[in-house]
């Protein structure tokens, strides 16, 4: 075992670059058989069954909603049974969800299948690998937290094969396809994934135990330094509040885009299913940029300065697309929204431990979307309400603009980070 590459306590490179590596793979198989490729089973869909938009978006709702109320529990079995244990569970429940999708025929059962791919995704995904990499990185944790939830902007990439075979085989071909897919390519890179670095003689950043200890911008800091919260006491400060309620604004652009933009594209701008899936690889490629931009730049200036300058972006870019009447202003979108989503989401994740410290970060995490969710649960609903009353996208997307901005007025009043109260340890 000694030989083990976890093991070694002098190894080259630092175990956590692979767990990041890893959950790059990981979180791609939601993001793109899933959440990225939504949009176009919602354009097939309502061609065969002819049910509403609101009904379809209701669906993506119960992911979102999935993941808020799942939170808090998976946050404590993920700070005592540690990632890898849940993602397991998690990767079966989810490939499960696409077989069950793959033969539904009524509205309960699709919405039963995405409730149940909406608790696989969940416990194998976002909230699980963040909370590993928050235990494997300190110094370095926006850039770690941004290259591993490339993931999601690599499943975006994978939109136009997901169409090609949507088109080819049929939707419930192609979900059968997908189930075998997330066993056959999770399981083994979940395997990869470990809790906390000192179960293996390990410390953060692949630090040496006498190596000096600083901020990213050479500040000496302590190693016992850093806020160590108990979600209890987490919740009872601003910091918790202010900064759920701007992750809740960019949550409402991220979601009502993710359901409703392919619909949008291809109704009221008349583009081909082809072309609108076009258009969001053009926004995922810049949102691969943004991630590790985002946390190379928030680890070396301000995290909330990031996160406040990618809301703004988030708002201007939602502008464009909902009074879009050339050509330049949906890629303008695409460009835009895609470098702000990738900026704004390893930084505003890491900002939970750089306030609270990662000793309960699941916990504090899993309740914290408890209030993101509300967002991502309401506004694809309320955007496809509209569209069904109105045929128009262009209120919906106009208010949600607005809302985006406001969040990022949350992120202007933050405090500091500061110590942990005396009972955070009990």
């Amino acid at each position: 075992m000694t030989g083990s590459p976890v093991r070694r306590r002098l190894v080259r490179p630092f175990y956590g670059w692979w767990i990041v590596a890893a959950a790059v793979v990981v979180q791609a198989l939601p993001a793109g058989l899933l959440q990225q490729a939504y949009g176009a089973y919602v354009v097939l869909l309502e061609r065969e069954f002819g049910w509403s938009r609101t009904t379809l978006s209701g669906a993506f709702s119960i992911v979102r909603m999935e993941e808020g109320l799942l939170g808090p529990a998976q946050g404590w079995l993920l700070d005592r049974l540690g990632p890898r244990f849940v993602m397991r569970i998690g990767t079966v429940i989810f490939s499960a969800g696409f077989f069950l999708f793959a033969r539904i025929d009524s509205v309960a059962g699709f919405y039963a299948a995405f409730t149940v791919m909406a608790i696989g995704a969940s416990m194998a995904g976002f909230l699980s690998i963040t909370t590993a990499i928050v235990n494997w990185f300190d110094q370095k944790r926006s850039m770690a937290m941004g290259i591993a939830l490339l993931g999601t902007a690599v499943g975006g990439l994978l939109l136009p094969l997901v169409v090609l075979g949507l088109e080819a085989w049929g939707w419930r071909t192609m979900a059968n396809v997908s189930g075998a897919v997330i066993l056959a390519v999770g399981l083994p890179f979940v395997q990869i994934i470990r809790h906390r670095p000192d179960q293996y003689g390990l410390l953060p950043d692949g630090r040496l135990p006498d190596a000096p200890f600083a901020r990213a911008d050479g500040t000496p800091l302590a190693p016992e330094e850093p806020a160590s919260f108990t979600a209890r006491d987490a919740m009872r400060t601003r910091a918790f509040w202010f900064i759920s309620l701007a992750h809740t604004g960019s949550v409402l652009v991220v979601s009502v885009v993710m359901v409703h933009f392919v619909a949008y594209a291809t109704t009221s701008l008349g583009y081909s299913l082809s072309a609108a899936a076009g258009i969001v690889t053009l926004q995922t490629v810049t949102n691969l940029i943004g991630r590790p931009l985002g946390g190379w730049v928030a680890d070396r200036t301000s995290s909330r300065l990031v996160t406040a300058v990618a809301m703004l972006a988030h708002a201007v870019a939602l502008l464009l697309l909902a009074f879009a009447t050339a050509p330049w202003m949906v890629i303008a979108f695409a460009l835009l929204n895609g470098l702000a989503w990738g900026a704004r989401v390893p930084v505003i994740v890491s900002m939970r431990a750089e306030y609270f410290g990662s000793r309960s970060f699941g916990a504090i995490m899993g309740l914290s979307s408890l209030v993101v969710t509300f967002g991502g649960v309401i506004a694809p609903i309320a955007a496809a309400w509209a569209y069904d009353a109105t045929e128009s996208y262009t209120i919906s997307f106009a208010i949600l603009a607005v809302l985006a901005g406001l969040g990022s007025l949350f992120l202007l009043f933050l405090p500091k980070p500061g110590q942990a109260p005396a009972t955070a340890g009990a």
